[in-house]
């Protein structure tokens, strides 16, 4: 045994430093609740989470898109039933103007009427959505997926022709009511055909925010694999690192003593 240099000293702090370290990585993800709190815990999953969190975020921004973009069918849609409820009451008027036992006068307010409800039609065919025009036909490209892919959303035109022709009709004649019938039967159609257009829209919108919902909760799930850590496990690694502290902090002190006896050969 010697003096000068105490092996088991130096061993035993060695040891000590080791489990000291262990002991703060294993706090250090309980305290964070990442198993990964240091690049060089797990390089290669360190890249791949990184990998991972960028593509949720992708995809949450595109299932936000696709949100809005149902929203605004939504919107379209909710002013064309009005428009609808208008043309009906247009076509009824146009019927009711060709009543042989309406005077003039009659007919002259029913246009009153009519025309009010035209005007009411094209002041829809303005609105917009966050400054996007509801109604002017232009195609949308929404985005759908975190890669830029998109979906062609069909607009609807209500300043089109079959709509115009029906709202500029004069229904103060018996001639322009019957061409009046005509014309609004031929928008209700139109209508008709619009609203289907922005239910298949609002349909097709709904399967891509559902699949974008399903692979963003998977992508988390699967960051949550390489990152998070396992609280139980992780508890247990912390106990038994805490008792290797406290146990080389006590083999230290006893290594640090050995020399000690060496003394009692030189008295």
């Amino acid at each position: 045994m010697v003096i000068n240099t105490n092996i088991s000293a130096l061993n035993a702090a060695t040891q000590l430093d080791m489990n000291g370290t262990n002991l703060r990585t294993s706090l250090a993800r309980l305290s964070s609740g990442s198993q990964i709190t240091s690049p060089s815990d797990d390089p290669a999953g360190l890249a791949v989470s990184m990998k991972l969190s960028a593509q949720v975020a992708r995809t949450n921004a595109a299932q936000s898109n696709v949100s809005n973009a149902i929203s605004f069918n939504q919107t379209q849609d909710g002013y064309l039933q009005q428009v609808n409820t208008a043309l009906s009451r247009m076509s009824e008027l146009a019927i009711q103007s060709q009543d042989v036992t309406k005077t003039t006068t009659d007919r002259q307010l029913y246009q009153q009427e009519y025309s009010t409800l035209g005007s009411y039609i094209n002041n829809v065919g303005s609105q917009s959505f966050n400054g996007v025009s509801l109604f002017n036909g232009t195609t949308l490209n929404v985005t759908t997926d975190g890669q830029g892919g998109t979906f062609s959303n069909l607009g609807v035109d209500l300043g089109a022709t079959t709509y115009s022709t029906a709202t500029g009709d004069d229904i103060s004649t018996v001639t322009g009511a019957k061409a009046a019938v005509t014309d609004t039967v031929k928008a209700i159609q139109q209508l008709a055909s619009d609203r289907a257009t922005i239910g298949a829209n609002e349909e097709t919108l709904g399967y891509y925010n559902n699949q974008l919902g399903s692979l963003s909760n998977n992508l988390q799930a699967a960051t949550s694999q390489i990152t998070d850590v396992d609280v139980a496990t992780e508890s247990t690694n912390y106990a038994k690192e805490n008792i290797l502290v406290q146990s080389s902090t006590a083999m230290l002190a006893q290594a640090n003593a050995l020399p000690q006896s060496l003394l009692r050969l030189l008295s």
